[in-house]
């Protein structure tokens, strides 16, 4: 048990067998009176001081400590003196992020983050500090979207502080802050003369390209990504099994985003179009590190498409060559809205207004959540409150007194 010291009075034995005397110690009236002390749970001693008149505080704070050694809650208080920008470095090193977007992730928390938090204490940053700093985000009139990712980084540093004990509780979790929220802008699909206008100016050994965006909803790196191996003519699958994405300078194979592998169903037309692209075009083995370009092994692996030196595709020269080209050739503005993405918008638009499920759409898109997928597209469901109603409509047709005076039997 710890036990409180006062720094101003001791206690000395009275002469003669007289009551103990409290006297006055040469700190009397000097600096702060009361001194907790106890044992943390390391075995070491730790302590901490209190002013005159703060008795009461001090015995709280024994009685908290205590507690939290019983819970197992304790955490050292000079723990948190550590200073944030040192500590958002060592989370930079150290977080399981995947290497191509380490560099972004960096860049956001020593732009946005360290100069805000400097070199004040994990300790020291409270609720109300985090609030501050938002606010000051949208002074700078930082996008929303923007404002998400930082609070998630700004959590996510804060959330390894309390598992390495440097904290007690995340800041960024308290009740009065409220974490920024998304703004996702409304999609509006190609209509499919646009696609075919568009898939009309690729040239045509990657023409095949708009056919697997549209038609298998692939992300850009996983199109570029694809082997012959991936398809499954026979059952009509198309499994999705890494991505060609750029770490740094360097190209590397990956796995598809969310790190996990998936299977999209091949339609006819696709699968069509991928037997005429095989006839015409030989595959080329391309050999790049898998995930990591200094320490990741090497995987070779026959791509469906490559440059014309039979290396991957990289980003660049897809808009430039390939993409680019093709939107001005069909009259299409070139901007972002309108990059390869705007197939996988296209292929969700087509499914949903099928009356596919939610659920379904996400697990062959990719996406991680059915709910995320469901904020992004929402509003191209138009036609589900008329099919509710037909179809509850239809239900209780077959219960006895549902007929309408249109359906009612003639009684003569």
């Amino acid at each position: 048990m710890g036990h409180i010291e006062d720094r101003w009075f001791k206690t000395v034995p009275g002469v003669a067998g007289q009551k103990p005397i409290r006297t006055r110690t040469d700190r009397c009236g000097k600096g702060d009176r009361y001194r907790v002390r106890y044992i943390a749970p390391d075995g070491r001693e730790r302590s901490k001081s209190f002013p005159d008149r703060a008795k009461r505080a001090a015995e709280e704070f024994l009685a908290g400590v205590e507690s939290d050694k019983i819970r197992g809650t304790y955490v050292d208080p000079s723990a948190g003196k550590q200073p944030f920008d040192q500590f958002a470095e060592q989370w930079l090193r150290s977080h399981p992020l995947d290497e191509s977007t380490r560099p972004t992730v960096r860049s956001r928390v020593r732009n946005h983050l360290i100069p805000y938090f400097g070199g004040r204490g994990i300790g020291a940053i409270r609720p109300s500090t985090v609030r501050d700093w938002d606010r000051e985000m949208i002074a700078k009139k930082l996008a929303n979207n923007t404002r998400v990712v930082l609070f998630a980084h700004l959590s996510g540093i804060l959330t390894s502080a309390v598992d390495d004990g440097l904290i007690a509780k995340n800041p960024c979790s308290a009740k009065s802050v409220k974490a920024p929220t998304s703004t996702l802008p409304e999609i509006v699909p190609w209509p499919f003369e646009v696609v075919a206008a568009v898939r009309d100016g690729v040239p045509l050994r990657y023409r095949p390209v708009v056919d697997l965006g549209a038609g298998c909803g692939l992300r850009q790196g996983e199109i570029f990504g694809v082997s012959p191996h991936d398809f499954d003519f026979g059952t009509e699958w198309l499994t999705v099994r890494r991505q060609v994405k750029r770490v740094g300078s360097q190209l590397v194979f990956g796995l598809p985003k969310n790190d996990k592998e998936r299977r999209v169903p091949l339609p006819g037309r696709v699968a069509a179009a991928i037997r005429r692209h095989l006839d015409t075009f030989r595959t080329v083995p391309v050999t790049l590190p898998w995930e990591d370009p200094v320490h990741g092994k090497a995987v070779t692996v026959p791509l469906l498409f490559v440059t014309q030196r039979g290396s991957a595709v990289r980003q660049q020269v897809a808009a430039n060559q390939i993409w680019h080209p093709a939107l001005k050739a069909a009259g299409v503005e070139v901007c972002r809205v309108n990059g390869m993405h705007a197939l996988r918008h296209l292929y969700a638009s087509a499914l949903l207004d099928a009356g596919e499920n939610i659920k379904a759409l996400a697990e062959w898109l990719g996406h991680a959540d059915p709910a995320f997928t469901l904020r992004v597209y929402a509003h191209l469901m138009p036609e589900s409150p008329k099919r509710a109603r037909r179809a509850v409509d239809a239900l209780l047709s077959g219960l006895p007194g549902s007929h309408g005076p249109e359906t009612a039997p003639d009684h003569v």
